[in-house]
């Protein structure tokens, strides 16, 4: 296994309190190869928060397909609940966390539906059981009994055979374009290191600066 250090990132200054280039999105995108040299499964693996119309919160493990300087990308079906919860509030927020390199991220921000291009392009990519199994689960519905999906996958899949199989109008991606990120490494005694960038909107630049632990 590859052997990572737990110091911070070089591209802090003390002085300052400052990182250097102040892009979070860069910063994001070095550790997340470090985990992925680290972690035993699903480096991309992230839990997923969002809350109902009533304010009482939701989280559940989601893995993130995408990232870049507009956001960070996951897919799901909109008849879920999570699918429910971020149409009605379009703000979540995430975590990664990464035991293997004593490190985690945590973000949160607005939420928008990445474009139909962009849904079909990756439903395309998935391979053919997974997108049969789009159509066959009624995410989030209560299921009697399991061979019930298994019936239906078998439906579906006869349906369509071999020949394509198209994505479901209600499965699609969103995108978490945050406003504040926070990278956390673990230190002895719980003297931990957090550098946390923030933005009053996504139109405005970061700011970056380091918090008690």
């Amino acid at each position: 296994m590859t052997q990572v250090t737990h110091d911070v990132s070089e591209a802090f200054n003390d002085e300052t309190n400052t990182v250097v280039g102040n892009d979070p999105i860069v910063l994001f995108g070095e550790w997340l190869e470090l985990a992925h040299r680290s972690e035993v499964n699903d480096a991309n693996a992230m839990a997923l928060a969002t809350s109902d119309a009533s304010g009482m919160p939701n989280v559940r493990m989601v893995l993130l397909k995408k990232f870049d300087q507009e956001g960070l990308v996951f897919y799901s079906n909109t008849q879920s609940q999570k699918g429910g919860e971020l149409l009605s509030n379009m703000q979540a927020a995430g975590v990664l966390h990464w035991k293997s390199l004593h490190r985690q991220i945590r973000f949160r921000g607005q939420v928008q539906q990445v474009s139909d291009a962009e849904a079909d392009a990756h439903f395309a990519s998935r391979d053919r059981a997974s997108r049969i199994g789009a159509w066959a689960s009624q995410q989030s519905r209560p299921l009697l009994k399991r061979g019930d999906l298994a019936k239906a996958v078998a439906v579906q899949a006869a349906r369509f055979g071999i020949g394509e199989v198209p994505r479901p109008s209600y499965w699609t991606g969103f995108r978490i374009v945050p406003l504040s990120m926070e990278f956390w490494i673990d230190k002895p005694f719980r003297l931990h290191d957090r550098l946390v960038f923030k933005r009053s909107s996504i139109e405005m630049p970061w700011a970056s600066s380091r918090m008690y632990p």
